[in-house]
């Protein structure tokens, strides 16, 4: 008998419980595709090669199944350089928009890049979703 008359106090716990997860998950079906390097802002020449003074990075890569509050985060890393710490974060920026094209940008702080392997990872939502490697010779 006991049971039955906790069993009411139970289930509106477990349904407590159920909805305060649910308030907290979000679903999102948005994705990056096509992510590469390019030469030039105007993503011209796809690369994954680059000489130590090249001025700038860029990443393209296309945003879709976004709604408008989507935030795609992108971190520069150096993974690996001679005299340079292993995994060494660069830079970092953020987009926030919906379906469309978008790329990061890297300017060379000092006089070149270190010849090594480097990397951007692409975040959406704080999700990692994909990396793009590259190297500079």
């Amino acid at each position: 008998m006991k049971a039955k008359r906790y069993l009411p106090l139970t289930l509106f716990v477990v349904v407590l419980i159920l909805a305060a997860l649910a308030c907290n998950f979000s679903a999102s079906t948005a994705n990056i595709t096509n992510a590469h390097m390019s030469t030039d802002e105007g993503d011209t020449t796809q690369t994954t090669v680059y000489a130590p003074d090249t001025p700038t990075f860029y990443c393209f890569f296309e945003l879709k199944n976004a709604p408008d509050d989507t935030v795609v985060k992108g971190v520069w890393t150096l993974v690996s350089a001679e005299g340079y710490d292993a995994n060494s974060q660069i830079d970092s920026a953020d987009i926030t928009g919906s379906d469309n094209s978008y790329y990061f940008s890297l300017d060379r702080a000092a006089e070149s890049w270190p010849v090594g392997q480097y990397k951007i990872d692409l975040f959406i939502n704080d999700k990692l979703v994909e990396t793009v490697e590259f190297q500079v010779q």
